[in-house]
């Protein structure tokens, strides 16, 4: 069993490894001779005509259609998190809890001083809000022996918390004009689904297929068609004490989809940007709010509020690290990628050169916390990590593999 666990967590770090070669593959066509080839794929229109939008094109398919299956794997994993894991009981969600919340608030008030009140600015102030983990745990694939299993736990968990803000504040903030009987449609799915986890119902098809309902209510209804996929999983058993749990069968079955899949495709998708204006472009008043929030916000945000719970004595300092390496995680926690991509496009959807240039943004402060994070953790004097925390560790990276 732990090579299993050892497996797994290699897994999560390739995963993350993909990720970063697919946004530089991205990268890389958007600036070069094929740019042309590239936007038309990703604009090529295919598949049956859906409620409000008609037919989608590829790109719409992978950030409407694929991220949602994105976002029921996110709901799996912090429901799980919630009831058994790192989020089980009051004491555990202090501090990631209050990191997360100073993580999200510190970031959108650099945005908002940095864009000094423009009202076309105003509706990105939540793309540096988020921490992409599968490119976090990427970098500290590569910090190796550097990153010890604490930080690792820490910036996990951390995530974790900030994925729930993330998706309130899309759920809230970036909905189009509503259409409620579609709406009221797609909560009367989810209590169905719902309902039947409270009578038995422990295989998965039915929920799948309610699934994929609920997508095409979400999608007609104008809340972003991502949230069924949150919804959903908040509907499908647990099933503690039982072998194998719904819940977690099917985190296990969609897991290497998602993160060798899904997530690779959004950020080959999403990441072509061209740097036509070249360093310029960054100190335009949108990408320089995002990469300081990310960059400077989230370190400062994160940092400070576990400095404050552990001088409060409200919670402990995690086991086995010092803060130079909490310094490290909390820069870490900058690297935005997938959620703040996707949330900048949905912040202008009206204009295509804001998505653009929330796109500099991002990924340059994303690339500035990745670079900053490795040096920082890299450089760290080491600290003594247990036996137990290694295993918590495995635990968590292979809590998606079946019982």
């Amino acid at each position: 069993m732990a090579g299993s666990k050892h497996d797994t967590r290699s897994r999560e770090r390739y995963a993350g490894l993909l990720l970063i070669g697919a946004a530089l593959v991205a990268l890389i066509l958007a600036n070069g001779p094929f740019a042309d080839l590239y936007t038309t794929f990703l604009k090529t229109k295919m598949g049956p005509s859906l409620p409000r939008y008609g037919v989608l094109d590829l790109n719409h398919w992978i950030s409407d259609g694929l991220l949602a299956i994105f976002f029921l794997l996110v709901g799996l994993e912090v429901k799980r998190e919630w009831y058994e894991g790192r989020l089980s009981t009051p004491a555990k969600r202090r501090l990631p809890v209050i990191a997360a919340i100073a993580g999200i608030a510190m970031p959108a008030l650099i945005y908002l001083l940095v864009a000094r009140g423009d009202p076309l600015l105003a509706s990105g102030w939540a793309i540096p809000a988020a921490t992409d983990i599968a490119f976090a745990v990427g970098v500290l694939a590569i910090l190796g022996r550097y990153a010890p299993p604490s930080i690792k736990l820490l910036l996990v968990t951390i995530a974790i918390v900030d994925d729930i803000g993330a998706v309130m504040i899309i759920a809230l903030l970036y909905t189009a004009d509503l259409n409620v009987p579609a709406l009221a449609a797609s909560l009367a799915v989810a209590g169905a689904m719902a309902a039947l986890g409270q009578f038995g119902v422990r295989r998965l098809w039915p929920f799948l297929v309610g699934f994929a309902i609920l997508w095409l209510l979400m999608l007609a209804s104008g809340v972003h068609a991502t949230i069924s996929g949150v919804l959903a999983a908040l509907t499908i058993p647990l099933g503690r004490g039982e072998g194998r749990s719904p819940l977690k069968r099917l985190e296990h079955a969609i897991h290497p989809g998602v993160m060798f899949g899904v997530v690779p495709l959004f950020g080959f998708a999403s990441a072509g940007v061209v740097f036509g204006g070249g360093p310029a472009s960054l100190i335009q008043p949108l990408p320089l709010a995002i990469l300081l929030g990310l960059f400077l916000g989230k370190q400062l945000g994160v940092l400070a509020a576990i400095y404050a719970v552990v001088r409060t004595g409200l919670a402990p300092m995690p086991r086995g690290t010092n803060w130079h390496q909490l310094w490290g995680a909390a820069t870490l926690c900058g690297i935005g990628f997938t959620m703040s991509l996707f949330i900048g496009a949905l912040a202008f959807p009206a204009d295509p050169a804001l998505v653009e240039a929330a796109k500099i943004g991002t990924l340059a402060g994303s690339l500035l916390s990745a670079l900053a994070g490795y040096l920082i953790l890299r450089t760290a004097p080491s600290s003594q990590a247990s036996d137990e925390d290694d295993q918590e560790c495995d635990d968590l990276f292979a809590a998606d593999e079946p019982d």
